[in-house]
């Protein structure tokens, strides 16, 4: 009762409509606006006969499955965009960048790395480069990896993900590093904080 009244003052002052200083935010505005996004690695199990979902099982076992739209970004596959550029790729490594729960997880992002190459190391970072660009973890053995923070890195910090560029490590953060290997030395697809 005291809300209505206020909004009836507003109204009265202001000249503004009261549906839109009554209404309460819904459960999916709630979730539009606070919803973030997420990485996880693994192997792809299978691309949806339409195109329109994936799924990805991860080291631990657990199958992650996907809704692909024509908004959904495909690197390291030809075709560019939309499952359709996945078909055929079952059995190759991927990271995916995803928004959502349960059975709504949408992807966002896809960067396929091929077949095998997708290597988790989990550790302490010890040092960071000029830049960012390189990031040093000490493993569990007390041996350290030096990784190069390439452009297609997606960094998960646990509130949300964005590029590599976007973000400098800190050194004793605990993390999980998801590399190839290249001629050059490591390249980070996904690096996570855990």
């Amino acid at each position: 009762m005291v809300r209505q009244i206020a909004i009836s003052i507003l109204v009265l002052a202001f000249g503004m409509p009261t549906a839109a200083w009554a209404q309460e935010p819904t459960s999916s505005t709630k979730t539009a606006t606070t919803s973030t996004s997420r990485a996880v690695a693994g192997e792809l199990e299978k691309v949806g006969q339409d195109g329109k979902t994936i799924t990805v099982k991860t080291a631990d076992g657990t199958e992650h499955v996907f809704k692909v739209t024509g908004k959904t970004v495909v690197t390291g596959a030809e075709g560019g965009a939309k499952g359709a550029a996945l078909a055929g790729k079952e059995g190759s490594q991927v990271v995916v960048k995803y928004t959502g729960e349960g059975a709504d997880k949408t992807a966002h992002a896809v960067d396929v790395t091929g077949k095998d190459t997708l290597k988790a190391t989990e550790g302490t970072v010890t040092a960071v480069g000029k830049g960012g660009r390189t990031v040093t973890v000490k493993l569990a053995d007390g041996t350290e990896k030096t990784f190069d923070m390439g452009k297609q890195a997606m960094v998960d910090t646990g509130h949300g993900v964005s590029d590599a560029s976007k973000y400098t490590a800190k050194e004793g953060e605990k993390v999980v590093v998801y590399s190839t290997v290249k001629p050059a030395g490591d390249v980070v697809h996904l690096f996570k904080k855990l």
